[in-house]
């Protein structure tokens, strides 16, 4: 079923937003200082192309622990990258959700559109990883978090 509606969403407009995921990408790879920013939209460019069967995910709550993206210079990177393409690609994927929530049979595009929104609007930070290995760590990072405030009382 995934394959199905990944390339159904691929045909019916995945490409497109996918494209401009890695266009924003090639743009950010000219300023030099951009190349962190190019990375993530490279990552979530192929995100974008199929993404039935993934999902986006925290770095620290994927691993268990902090990093550079996870940190404050993580949030100052979101910011910035909000302010210079961020929005500009949440505006595209909200747009592309509104066509697909006009007819019933689009309505899951459109939810996985907004997906991309949410994560167009702050990506630094994020990691793609299949559904099944994201609901594993957080039930992983749950119950570490259970038996730490057991341990304290």
């Amino acid at each position: 079923m995934r394959m199905l509606f990944n390339l159904l969403w691929f045909v019916l407009g995945g490409f497109v937003m996918g494209v401009g995921w890695w266009l924003a990408g090639l743009l950010c790879m000219i300023t030099i200082v951009g190349i962190p920013w190019a990375r993530a939209c490279f990552v979530i460019g192929q995100f974008a192309f199929f993404p039935f069967g993934k999902e986006a995910i925290n770095r620290a709550e994927y691993s268990g622990r902090h990093d550079i993206g996870t940190s404050g210079l993580g949030f100052i990177g979101n910011v910035v990258w909000f302010l210079f393409a961020g929005l500009w690609l949440a505006i595209g994927h909200v747009m592309s959700a509104i066509a697909c929530c006009i007819t019933i049979i689009g309505i899951p595009f459109g939810i996985q559109h907004l997906k991309l929104a949410g994560i167009a609007l702050a990506p630094i930070g994020k990691t793609i990883v299949s559904v099944e290995m994201a609901d594993a760590s957080r039930r992983y990072n749950a119950q570490a978090a259970v038996s730490r405030m057991r341990g304290g009382f």
